[in-house]
């Protein structure tokens, strides 16, 4: 009878059982004439157990003299053992050595301490690492949420273009890139504009996918290439644009508590602070935002963007995110909708992470009228022709309607209690980061 192959995440359901799991030298340790080798594969890490007395000399010897991170297949008797991580452990009958990392060249990232730069110069190794697993779960697990939700509620997922002919946020934090040999074009810093005509042919959307930020920032919460979920919806107001944004990062967060707690402990997040997380969130207006940073010692006066140290002011004073609405218009995209009741804002919101964390989410209603569109275009001195397709949707159609764009990582640093974003992402881009 053949040895069944197996992952380390299914070993609860064999315990008595032989079988055999493909995997990685995670660490070993000895003890006399015992060898504990801890293996991973990817679904979790097994203590395997080998006995000089029960294996042949020869097998016992290879065992002993492993290195971190050789590849291995182990074959044994799975057993339950409660002091164990995950509850079981293995009792080695045989081992294949796939590769074995020479002594020579061993494996870099070793117990001891190292430095951020020479992590992130290794971060495909680094991401073999328990803490940088459990982060890439955690942001899977938000991913999945994320699709959930807006499957479930009516959304159609409709891909945006990568390359586009115009800038969606300004345009001075665009890459520009030359498409073939008479055009330059741009990689997208927003899916949101080619969102607004999917909405108007399905109702509801979202799109999913990179973004990319040329700006020149060094910050925590700074990534020159993230990922960003955009929803859009036809006939939509700034409190149908809030109501989603709340329910979206409400169901996220109970979703990560509900599969991902052991990854969570793992990275020693105090549960307490997303356990809390429930609507409904408290809404300020900017008017008030700016009086109480200027209480909080801010410099920041009527008229201006919130920076991150802003934000951060702001956040501290709630246990759950907060929405900001109604910034002033010259400070937010030409696309967003005046209040008719105060042109000097707009119909926009920012829900701002606690903890630190800054904005999570930004969007509002959008400008559908065809006249203060143009006007918006002119006055920012856009180049027309560059917004044909887009100045058609005000002609053929056209309603309110409303969105925002969320960043993947920013939420999942909030989520995992992070520092920095650049943990967050297998391979980060930052502004002077662009290997490995």
């Amino acid at each position: 009878m053949s040895v069944p192959t197996i992952t380390i995440a299914e070993a609860g359901r064999h315990a008595g059982e032989s079988v055999r799991i493909p995997g990685w030298l995670y660490n070993l340790r000895k003890s006399g004439k015992i060898v504990f080798p801890l293996l991973r594969d990817g679904t979790g890490i097994l203590q395997c157990v080998a006995v000089k007395s029960a294996l042949a000399e020869p097998l016992f010897e290879k065992i002993k003299d492993l290195t971190q991170e050789s590849s291995i297949v182990v074959t044994g008797k799975v057993r339950a053992e409660q002091r164990a991580p995950g509850g079981f452990e293995m009792d080695v009958e045989d081992l294949e050595v796939v590769q074995r990392v020479p002594e020579s060249d061993p494996y870099p990232i070793t117990p001891k301490e190292h430095g951020i730069d020479f992590l992130m110069d290794h971060r495909h190794l680094w991401l073999r690492s328990r803490r940088q697993h459990a982060i890439l779960r955690v942001r899977h697990e938000v991913i999945r949420a994320v699709r959930d939700y807006f499957d479930s509620n009516g959304f159609t997922l409709v891909d945006t273009p990568i390359f586009t002919p115009a800038a969606c946020e300004g345009t001075t934090s665009l890459f520009e890139v030359n498409y073939f040999d008479e055009e330059k074009v741009y990689l997208t810093q927003s899916g949101q504009l080619y969102n607004e005509a999917t909405a108007m042919a399905f109702g509801k959307v979202y799109c999913f996918g990179p973004t990319f930020r040329a700006e020149r920032s060094k910050t925590r919460r700074h990534l020159t290439e993230f990922w960003m979920v955009e929803p859009e919806m036809a006939y939509a107001t700034l409190e149908d644009v809030k109501r989603v944004a709340e329910e979206l990062i409400v169901f996220i967060v109970n979703r990560v508590l509900e599969n991902r707690r052991a990854e969570l402990k793992e990275l020693e997040r105090d549960l307490s602070k997303l356990e809390c997380i429930r609507a409904p969130f408290p809404r300020i207006g900017y008017d008030e935002a700016v009086k109480t940073l200027q209480a909080k010692g801010s410099e920041i006066q009527w008229g201006g963007d919130l920076g991150g140290t802003d934000e951060t002011l702001l956040g501290e004073d709630y246990d759950r995110p907060v929405m900001v609405d109604r910034y002033p218009t010259a400070v937010k995209a030409f696309y967003m909708q005046p209040d008719p009741e105060r042109p000097e804002v707009v119909l926009g919101v920012d829900v701002l992470a606690p903890e630190g964390h800054g904005e999570l989410i930004g969007g509002g209603q959008r400008i559908h009228d065809l006249g203060l569109l143009l006007k918006r275009i002119e006055e920012q001195g856009l180049p027309k022709e560059a917004f044909d397709w887009y100045i058609d949707l005000r002609k053929y159609g056209t309603a309110p309607h409303g969105g925002f764009g969320m960043g993947i990582e920013r939420c999942v640093g909030w989520i995992c209690g992070l520092d920095h974003v650049r943990e967050t992402i297998a391979f980060p881009r930052m502004l002077y980061r662009t290997r490995p």
